[in-house]
């Protein structure tokens, strides 16, 4: 047998399904390139709100969103630019795939027209890829400047985690590194395990150790981004999001592959790749 993808719809979004013989599942909508399901030694391994909004406009809560070209509403362009960019909020191109018996890779398009240009006055080229083997899942952010100036730009791979219940949650592999706390605006080293019975939204320097989540699921990142954001909203913030189900904020927690301080600056013709990868433990 041999791993496939094919043409499918979720919740209303056209959308692909990768599927391994070994029973590894991963749904990935062309809206935002987003990740929105990742199956893996029979569980569900992503976050994705139930009450997620579905339109092909706005972007969608949950899995893991593309966030470019900024971080939040961080940089110069952050009075035009929609939060988190606009990577997630438009459509891209399903482009290659290469399928075996143990992996299934796809890659996503998306480059500058008068939508974005609305948005960001840049030329570029963007490719998402995501690769699918037996218990781990590697997704790779890629960007060109076809512009003849510079390109500037930050971002994330902001990956929603599902866990069981966040306030039981342990995250391990960050301890010693530079901690912002967004919260209170203090800065610190970070503990050896990170716990999350309140609110969390820390900035750290990315470590190049693995991370472990709850001890099931080992999480990398490539040295190209220069952050780790660890994010759980609590009960107070999640009932103010109108996305998430009361009790939401319990089931996931994101560790997030990001560019949060300093714009990355690529000359004309220049590239950059950022990766995530995600390992089951024990699968």
């Amino acid at each position: 047998m041999q791993a496939s993808c094919r043409d499918t719809v979720f919740a209303g979004l056209p959308a692909c399904e990768l599927t391994l013989p070994q029973g590894d599942r991963l749904v990935v909508s062309l809206h935002g390139a987003h990740v929105l399901s990742w199956v893996s030694g029979g569980q569900e391994r992503l976050y994705l709100s139930p009450i997620s909004i579905m339109d092909g406009q706005a972007a969608i809560r949950g899995g893991v969103p593309v966030c470019f070209p900024q971080f939040n509403q961080r940089g110069p362009m952050a009075d035009r630019l929609p939060k988190h960019g606009f990577a997630r909020n438009v459509r891209w191109t399903a482009g290659v795939k290469a399928l075996d018996a143990d992996t299934a890779k796809l890659t996503l398009r998306l480059s500058d027209s008068s939508q974005t240009r609305a948005w960001w006055p840049q030329a570029f080229e963007a490719e998402f890829q995501i690769s699918l083997s037996p218990g781990q899942l590697n997704m790779a952010l890629r960007i060109h400047n076809t512009d003849s100036q510079p390109l500037a730009f930050s971002g994330a791979l902001h990956t929603y985690f599902a866990v069981d219940d966040a306030s039981q949650a342990t995250l391990q592999g960050l301890g010693g590194q530079a901690e912002w706390d967004a919260l209170t605006n203090t800065h610190a080293q970070a503990a050896d395990t990170l716990r999350f019975d309140a609110e969390f939204d820390r900035v750290y320097a990315a470590t190049p150790e693995p991370m472990t989540l709850n001890g099931q699921l080992r999480i990398r990142q490539s040295p190209s981004w220069a952050n780790t954001v660890v994010w759980n909203p609590a009960q107070a913030l999640c009932a103010k999001l109108a996305d998430m189900p009361d009790g939401g904020w319990r089931h996931m927690l994101c560790v997030e592959a990001a560019q949060v301080y300093e714009p990355i600056t690529l000359p004309a013709d220049g590239s950059w790749e950022g990766w995530q990868s995600l390992e089951v433990l024990n699968a």
